[in-house]
């Protein structure tokens, strides 16, 4: 399969106070289109920061992110803006949705941005049904599950077909029950519908759903592993374990 995006030696280093924080060092990556990455590492291995450089939220001190094909180093802020939203589709923790719209509302709200609203919501009635919200649209974020408001977040990234789907610790504010519902949906919609997902996390279980696994400690790629290998676990343990 192609490669649909591709970090290359990505560096980035922040100021706090008086000291540089390495949070990024010479990352490479290669994301398969139709694939479903994890990458997994602690809290303040740079996973976060990693995301966000893919994500063209933020720019590399050096190397270069290429998305869809196109090499996003040296493009001004209106071009980066106009991919992201065109190519990138976000899910995060904490779902961002909106409490004073409803889940239809908040689900196009991006496509409306974006001009698309006709298209988003010709697409809307199936997406809905994929995700079991047919019967949840009109509701306020305050009356839906932690679940059902992950769902929503889902489809507002899926609304406008995106290349990519890039999922923060997608199941860290969610139950063990609903958390498995949301991997299955990413599971099914890389093997069905062939979506590209590359979900940030820290849980061993949750990584484990994708196909495969980079772990990411101290700004540095450290080791992959697919999931379907017979020694998958162990180098999971092993990586948790140091």
């Amino acid at each position: 399969m192609p490669v649909v995006l591709q970090a290359h030696n990505l560096s980035k280093t922040f100021v706090l106070g008086t000291e540089k924080v390495h949070a990024l060092r010479q990352v490479s990556l290669d994301i398969q289109q139709g694939s479903f990455v994890a990458v997994m590492g602690p809290s303040g291995s740079g996973k976060s920061t990693l995301l966000n450089l893919l994500g063209l939220l933020d720019l590399p001190d050096q190397g270069e992110v290429t998305l869809a094909a196109t090499p996003t180093r040296g493009l001004k802020d209106d071009a980066l803006t106009l991919l992201r939203r065109e190519k990138i589709g976000f899910i995060f923790q904490t779902f961002e949705l909106i409490p004073t719209l409803s889940a239809e509302e908040n689900i196009l709200l991006t496509s409306e941005l974006a001009g698309q609203l006709k298209q988003a919501k010709s697409r809307l009635p199936a997406l809905a049904d994929r995700l079991g919200l047919t019967g949840r649209l009109k509701n306020r974020p305050s009356e839906l599950s932690g679940g059902q408001r992950q769902r929503v977040a889902i489809a507002r990234a899926l609304i406008n077909h995106p290349s990519v789907i890039l999922a923060d610790e997608p199941t860290g504010n969610l139950d063990s029950k609903n958390g498995r519902e949301v991997l299955e949906i990413f599971q099914q919609g890389v093997r069905e519908e062939g979506w590209t997902v590359v979900m940030v996390t820290h849980d061993p279980a949750a990584a484990l759903c994708a196909e495969k696994i980079i772990f990411l400690r101290d700004g540095e790629v450290v080791g992959e592993t697919e999931t379907h290998s017979l020694d998958a676990r162990s180098k999971i343990e092993e990586f948790v374990g140091v």
